[in-house]
């Protein structure tokens, strides 16, 4: 065997002095790694004749050469791009994924005996509130590698956690809607009670109420739902309450499109009447008409950086405690302004 197919992931994680993941972000340009460190790994790489992909063939002694990936439910736009980051990572470090949908809402969790675990997977990424809190605490206790993805992990257990800025980036967008657009009468449509996307949207636009000045005002909030369906119906809710507004954020894309169905169905048009704005910058928002101001969520990037974490821990036993990744802002038409960034 050459010295070119022995070298492994970990070995170039150790001569550069970094993690797993740090290497893999480095190696596929799937995250922001500072030019120093990345230069380290690439110099290691070179030293040690490093071939990802026979390293990928070296995974395949491991017990399952699985990784399994826990979900309530496969809906909306969202699911695509993530889906494709975590598909691809897998592939990439030569695992294959299984997928096991609950189809169980949180309360009911307790209740499911699951498909998906240590009898047949090396390591489990979990989605949001799709596992509950009892049996991760167990595949912790046992020492399976989890690793939470939109979700942070149940408390006194440290399993990694990766997810988005949401806060900053609802507080970015509110920010640009009163200091740019002019807009005080600002309506909320929030995600799912227990989602923590949710929850951090809400604080953000909370936040930036507060910063302007502004009181925060119960009727001008109501639930999307993180579905197109719930944020029509919330928006026809709203007006329904006969309090003005000038704007609505919508804590997702999706509901977003849904509020944009309400207010046209009302005779209202975006942004002469009313603005409006999303989170997440899914495919659908650049086609709507008009064209959505949204928050640009790296949504395929968080499912590959899931899997690096994952991979880390399956590997060393070791992984980044928390991995927050940055939002942009993304002006399009429906706040009232030209395009700014596509």
């Amino acid at each position: 065997m050459s010295e070119y197919s022995r070298a492994t992931i970990d070995d170039v994680a150790e001569k550069a002095g970094v993690s797993i993941a740090t290497v893999s972000r480095v190696i596929n340009k799937t995250g922001q790694v500072a030019e120093a460190t990345a230069n380290r790994v690439l110099d290691a790489v070179t030293a040690l004749n490093y071939s990802p992909h026979a390293a990928a063939r070296g995974l395949a002694s491991r017990r399952t050469n699985t990784i399994g990936l826990m979900l309530r439910e496969i809906s909306g736009e969202f699911f695509g791009p993530m889906l494709r980051g975590i598909e691809a990572g897998t592939r990439e470090y030569g695992f294959d994924l299984l997928i096991h949908c609950t189809h169980a809402s949180t309360q009911a969790a307790s209740k499911v005996n699951y498909p998906l675990g240590e009898h047949n997977a090396d390591g489990i990424i979990i989605f949001n509130e799709s596992l509950d809190n009892n049996e991760i605490a167990r595949l912790y206790r046992i020492q399976f590698p989890v690793v939470m993805l939109h979700r942070s992990p149940p408390t006194g257990l440290d399993i990694p956690y990766v997810g988005f800025e949401n806060k900053l980036g609802a507080r970015k967008l509110v920010d640009y809607l009163i200091e740019d657009r002019g807009y005080r009468r600002i309506a909320f449509l929030r995600g799912p009670d227990g989602i923590e996307d949710s929850y951090w949207r809400e604080m953000g636009y909370r936040e930036s109420l507060a910063a302007h000045n502004i009181e925060f005002d119960a009727d001008l909030v109501a639930t999307g739902g993180f579905n197109e369906y719930q944020g029509q119906a919330a928006v026809s809710q709203l007006l329904s309450r006969g309090k003005p507004f000038e704007a609505v954020f919508a804590a997702d894309d999706d509901s977003a499109i849904g509020a944009l169905a309400a207010l046209k169905q009302a005779g209202l048009h975006v942004p002469e009447d009313i603005a409006l704005v999303g989170f997440d910058d899914i495919r659908p928002s650049h086609y709507l008409h008009p064209p959505l101001t949204t928050v640009r969520a790296p949504i395929e990037t968080a499912g590959r950086e899931a899997v690096n974490q994952l991979i880390s821990l399956i590997q060393t036993g070791r992984a980044e405690h928390e991995t927050l990744l940055p939002t942009e802002l993304i002006i399009r038409r429906s706040c009232g302004a030209p395009a700014k960034s596509e």
